[in-house]
């Protein structure tokens, strides 16, 4: 027997994720890396104070892109897909 006619596929409303949440997704761990990236740069060492560690890229912008990107992540996985249904 052909095992190929017996596979039931997942209709587009079964699905639990459609294309737009894993788009969302992309775009939100873009955000966290983003976040993350800004934060980075040099640090402060013993022979050497680096003033630039207080600087508002770092301690404002880059934590709050990332949280943002976090907040953006959960959502883009809790909305449910919508479907149009076209017999109507």
């Amino acid at each position: 027997m052909d095992n190929k006619n017996n596979i039931l596929r997942e209709t587009p409303e079964q699905k639990p994720l459609a294309r737009n949440n894993f788009i969302m997704m992309a775009v939100s761990g873009a955000m966290i890396v983003l976040g993350f990236l800004l934060m980075l740069g040099g640090s402060t060492t013993s022979e050497e104070f680096n003033p630039d560690i207080f600087s508002t890229r770092r301690i404002i912008i880059g934590p709050t892109i990332a949280f943002l990107g976090f907040l953006a992540m959960a959502a883009a996985i809790i909305i449910r897909p919508r479907f149009h249904n076209s017999d109507k």
